[in-house]
């Protein structure tokens, strides 16, 4: 095979492998509050935010255009979603959605050990979540949202269906900028959000299909209700240092 023939072969390969990198690094943007709703940004301003050339971006951005997360606004640019009451009903109520299915199927066909490590994670979350110097754990809160969001995502991944996984995670983005506009998780919250997993994970461990509905959906309502009544300047003051990172859970 020719030089010629082999780069035409393998640049489909890399077009698509440099567009997954640039959605990826979008995703992750959201997750760290690097790109937050209602904001306006540029193809230029993404490009080095990401670190990703411009064909990349721009090839990125009609997905994320089908996904809601973002729209092109004339002679402004790109604004990432706005978060409205709308927004959070639908998010949460997808969320909701599919999780309750996803739990009908993780109560039966999660191994015993498997729910095990789940419930030590948790429980190690929880007590560093409550030990005196949780404030100076700096890797707290980004190993807690790790935890927490990592038992959704298993749940619904143990679905075996690649479609809907993808439009959780997708839904997933909306309800991470949601929480970014509007709430910061702390040690003190942390702490009956992992309380309210580890009832559910009890659950699970019961095979108790009826109860770990009852309480997935308590914890997503509690989870909607932080988002609806606790705006973020209510809950900086609970930082007790300016320095002290802020992340959602």
């Amino acid at each position: 095979m020719s030089v010629m023939t082999q780069a035409a072969a393998t640049a489909p390969d890399d077009t698509t492998s440099q567009r997954a990198r640039a959605y990826q690094g979008f995703t992750q943007q959201i997750f760290t509050g690097g790109i937050r709703a209602g904001q306006f940004i540029s193809q230029r301003e993404l490009m080095a935010l990401l670190d990703m050339p411009l064909g990349a971006v721009r090839e990125m951005i009609p997905r994320l255009e089908a996904a809601g997360l973002v729209k092109t606004v004339p002679q402004r640019g790109l604004q990432v979603a706005h978060v409205d009451l709308k927004l959070i009903r639908n998010a949460f109520q997808v969320r909701s959605m599919i999780e309750r299915e996803a739990v009908l199927n993780f109560v039966r066909s999660a191994s015993e050990a498997e729910l095990a490590a789940i419930e030590a994670s948790h429980r190690d979350i929880l007590q560093r979540a409550e030990a005196p110097d949780a404030l100076n754990d700096a890797a707290l809160l980004d190993d807690a949202q790790a935890v927490d969001w990592g038992l959704h995502d298993r749940m619904v991944d143990a679905l075996g269906n690649d479609i809907i996984s993808e439009q959780y995670r997708v839904n997933s983005l909306r309800v991470r900028l949601i929480k970014l506009e509007h709430s910061v998780i702390t040690p003190s919250r942390l702490i009956p959000a992992m309380q309210e997993h580890l009832r559910f994970i009890e659950a699970l461990r019961q095979r108790n299909a009826a109860l770990a509905v009852e309480l997935l959906e308590d914890h997503i309502s509690s989870a909607r209700s932080r988002v609806m009544n606790a705006p973020l300047e209510q809950v900086r003051s609970e930082w007790n240092t300016p320095h002290t990172p802020r992340r959602n859970v």
